[in-house]
């Protein structure tokens, strides 16, 4: 939706649009990370092999290839708040399938239709953002919203084996459906839709049965767009690189479990900072290209460090890729939208975008082992440098317009200069 044109009395409170989204965002991502921390109670309850228990979590990448660019025509046709009402309510069923389930396969089956939820959030919510924020506020916004997975994979690490442990399998699967009917339900009540409706949006109809106007495709795969959607790629490689695999090595380092997975997820935690900040450098300096390379530019040493050491450098790494690296996302979310020329096609776009997010995910998984395998952990942690490099290299080539700021002090000097 272009919403350049809009008076702005129609934007919304960017705080409160940023915060009720990710709320509702993270309440989905729970649904995802609540099964790591119960795996093995999982495995015993359902009388499942370790292959069968990785399908508790691979669906989710598995949803995300195959149904981002569908979900991307769906926003499109029905409007980015339904589409993320539609999420929470979906997220709602599956957990009750997976409430009700006897058997490991009615509990595969609930995580995948809990998978269509998770991409059904990270396609919807960016669009609800440009529609409802004011352009000068989307960076902020962006930042606030960049937090949705990382908070939820930190608060389902975190609070479902203490739910567990009170209340049992059916009890936290309870929970966890309750705290997704919260917060979709504050935000099906307090972020207001555009274009009529009172709590969703309308949507418009062909009238007199004429056919529906087809949308151009053009613009989706300029060269900008490809170098920011090869750099998401490798950026998620590297993300889900030392996610999966630095608490293993550092256990292996003779690390304590629970301190190893802190230090994993310390990055997450400081992000709760760094994501917002690169937002409001974006909105103030209009540096997004600077930002964006600055972030990712980081991500592989750190990753590197968090693969091989477990010293002083590990807690350094982890700090900066926080602070610094972390920021990345935000800076995906802000500028990817701006390389795309056909506005008319953005959620289509954005399915793209959530495609490359599971692709990169699904790749790191995947050949990380096969590179640990051959070279041990000096080459895993290797190739997540390389990654973090190639990804840095190809967003270095990128070209945006010149920030605004910018532009604005050329055209005075040229006046000056004319006079």
């Amino acid at each position: 939706m272009d919403t350049s044109a809009r008076p702005r009395s129609t934007y919304q409170n960017h705080v409160l649009v940023s915060v009720l989204l990710v709320l509702a965002g993270i309440a989905v991502a729970l649904g995802q990370f609540k099964v790591p921390s119960i795996m093995p109670a999982i495995m015993e309850q359902f009388d499942m092999d370790v292959g069968s228990a990785s399908m508790l979590m691979s669906v989710f990448t598995l949803a995300g290839i195959f149904l981002s660019l569908p979900t991307g025509f769906l926003a499109r046709r029905f409007g980015a708040k339904n589409m993320m009402v539609a999420a929470v309510v979906v997220m709602v069923v599956g957990t009750a399938v997976g409430t009700l389930a006897t058997s490991a396969a009615v509990l595969v089956l609930s995580r995948a239709v809990e998978g269509v939820a998770l991409v059904f959030c990270g396609v919807s919510a960016p669009l609800a953002i440009r529609a409802y924020v004011a352009p000068e506020k989307i960076g902020f916004a962006s930042g606030i919203w960049a937090l949705w997975f990382s908070l939820g994979s930190f608060v389902g690490g975190v609070l479902t084996p203490t739910v567990f442990g009170a209340i049992g399998f059916q009890g936290t699967w309870c929970v966890m459906a309750g705290i997704a009917l919260v917060a979709g339900g504050l935000m099906l009540l307090f972020v207001r839709p555009v274009g009529g409706g009172r709590f969703l949006e309308s949507v418009l109809r062909p009238q007199d049965g004429a056919p529906r106007e087809k949308m151009s495709m053009k613009g989706l795969f300029s060269r900008n767009v490809l170098l920011v959607l090869g750099g998401f790629l490798m950026f998620n490689m590297v993300l889900i690189s030392f996610l999966s695999f630095s608490p293993t090595f550092l256990q292996g380092e003779g690390m304590d479990a629970t301190l190893a997975g802190f230090a994993s997820t310390l990055p997450m935690l400081v992000a709760v900072a760094s994501s917002p900040l690169f937002g409001v450098l974006a909105d103030k300096t209009g540096r997004l290209k600077a930002l964006m390379v600055a972030s990712m530019l980081v991500m592989g040493p750190c990753a590197f460090a968090l693969l091989t050491t477990a010293g002083p450098a590990l807690w350094a790494a982890a700090l900066v890729m926080g602070m610094v690296g972390l920021g990345a996302p935000t800076m995906f979310l802000i500028v990817y939208p701006s390389v795309v020329e056909n506005k008319d096609a953005m959620p289509i776009a954005m399915g793209f975008l959530v495609l490359t997010q599971s692709l990169g995910q699904f790749l790191g998984s995947s050949l990380v082992p096969a590179v640990l395998g051959t070279g041990g952990w000096a080459a895993a942690g290797a190739f997540a440098l390389v990654l973090g490099l190639v990804g840095t290299g190809l967003l270095a080539l990128v070209r945006l317009e010149a920030p605004a700021k910018d532009a604005v002090a050329h055209d005075e000097d040229a006046a000056s200069t004319a006079v």
